[in-house]
């Protein structure tokens, strides 16, 4: 394999970093904090190794093929998270490298879990420069599966490779200008929604921070009380509504920019995320008022924020859901899976494979009941290829599989059981905060031994790369070619 493209590729990546971390050195030496120099000499460093690899790996050819885009797409999410945690470990936090690594990790794949204790007395540097992580790994997500991942097919993502590029009716040109479109877009987005904050009662660092990690869906925010700090209902709301748009594939705001804003709700995909969503917001609703005696308003708003939040990945919180009776742990624990829509910066298994699963099942049935009948499975209107369908079946499989081992792994370090499996669960959806009284949303992570850390890490890492993507290196096929 010729390492060049994927090297030139990482280097420009940590080159943009560098540039990345000279805006909270900017913050902290305005605010006097001694940190601006960690951020600086960071940004040297990860700026001479970014040049270097990007100079010395210089060729006429940087077209990938499909071995270099799984190497690029894994090397690079590593080598990011590598350099990006080098402020925590330096700072005034004086973090370990694991404890570094994992925040690193957690925010590059907009996870959210944390092991900072004591948020709101934390430098404003490190705050912001965890929402920027957040903000870079949404925004790179979004590019990776418009660009990247359709063409390595990776859980069926080959089934959104049409709608970009393969036929006559491509939004743009070419994938660059596709890209760029998006970051645009994406840029415009987190300030409408800083505005926003701004306005309802935020100051300007939390509102950035908290537009940068609401339209990422990463949930990274300024205290240990995450949006409940603030108890307000109109930053309950747009925090709400910015997780919604985060969740949606972003393609079709570029459509909807283009003058075809109908086809966002005739995308079967984001119909099927309303829907599952509003149906779980008003359930949990009703059961809260019913057990809880709570205000049907206040249940509703409660419910909708709580909710949004876990099934997205984002992993804000307003409130100890675990403490709301023994019907919300079963299903926010389920509801951890579903993520959002393909194409945008959600996690967890995403709608479209739910959709591709149920789809398939229905064709199956219908074979047992008419076993001579001809029987297409649909996705928006357009027969699922056989491929596709395999894919998706695929990927429930390792997806599960991978769950499993994951809590295994974590029960067999002495964590209890509720611990294990949610902490398992938040790590490869990348959700955030777990279940219970340690890891909840009225914890963290700190108290988790190092090699509990390191594996909720790579599961991070699996979930956020769509699994496949990570596990293809181990396969003796893929290096000898």
């Amino acid at each position: 394999m010729d390492f060049r493209p994927v090297l030139l590729i990482v280097g420009v990546l940590l080159a943009t970093l560098a540039i990345a971390m000279c805006i909270p050195a900017l913050v902290d030496a305005v605010a006097g904090n001694p940190d601006w120099q960690v951020f600086a000499v960071s940004a040297g460093l990860t700026l001479f190794v970014g040049v270097s690899l990007t100079l010395t790996s210089s060729s006429e050819k940087v077209n990938l093929n499909v071995r270099q885009a799984f190497a690029m797409t894994t090397v690079s999410w590593l080598a990011l998270t590598l350099f990006a945690s080098l402020p925590f470990m330096f700072s005034e936090l004086n973090m370990s490298f694991t404890d570094a690594f994992f925040e690193s990790m957690s925010g590059i794949t907009t996870t959210g879990s944390t092991v900072i204790s004591g948020l709101d007395s934390v430098p404003p540097g490190i705050l912001l420069w965890r929402g920027i992580l957040q903000w870079l790994g949404g925004l790179g997500i979004i590019v990776m599966a418009i660009a990247v991942m359709p063409m390595m097919g990776v859980g069926g993502m080959q089934l959104f490779k049409v709608e970009a590029f393969d036929t006559g009716e491509k939004v743009l040109p070419r994938a660059a200008q596709i890209s760029a479109a998006l970051v645009i877009i994406f840029i415009a987005l987190t300030a409408l929604c800083a505005i926003a904050l701004w306005i309802a009662g935020m100051n300007p660092l939390e509102s950035t921070v908290h537009a940068m990690t609401t339209i990422a869906t990463g949930g990274f925010s300024t205290s240990d009380a995450s949006v409940g700090h603030f108890n307000s209902w109109a930053i309950d709301v747009i925090i709400t509504i910015g997780m919604i748009v985060g969740s949606l594939p972003f393609l079709l705001y570029l459509q909807a920019i283009r003058g075809k804003p109908w086809l966002i709700w005739r995308d079967e995909q984001v119909r099927g995320f309303v829907g599952i969503a509003a149906s779980i917001v008003v359930v949990v609703a009703v059961l809260l008022t019913i057990n809880t005696g709570m205000d049907p308003v206040a249940a509703f708003r409660y419910s909708a924020f709580n909710v949004v939040s876990v099934m997205t990945g984002t992993g804000y919180a307003t409130a100890d859901y675990g403490m709301w009776g023994s019907f919300a742990l079963p299903i926010f624990f389920f509801i951890m899976f579903i993520g959002g829509c393909a194409g945008s910066t959600t996690c967890g298994i995403k709608v479209f494979r739910f959709q591709v699963l149920y789809a398939a099942a229905k064709v199956q049935v219908r074979h047992l009941l008419q076993p001579h009948g001809v029987f297409i499975p649909y996705y928006n209107n357009r027969p699922i290829p056989d491929d596709v369908i395999i894919s998706v079946l695929s990927f429930f499989f390792v997806f599960g599989l991978s769950f499993a081992f994951l809590a295994l792994g974590l029960g067999m370090m002495g964590l209890d059981f509720l611990t294990a499996i949610s902490s398992a669960a938040t790590a490869i959806s990348n959700v955030g905060p777990a279940l219970g009284p340690i890891t909840g949303p009225a914890g963290n992570f700190q108290s988790m031994p190092d090699m509990a850390k390191w594996l909720l890490a790579a599961g991070m890492l699996l979930g956020r790369l769509e699994l496949f993507t990570v596990l293809v290196l181990f396969s003796r096929a893929f290096w000898r070619g």
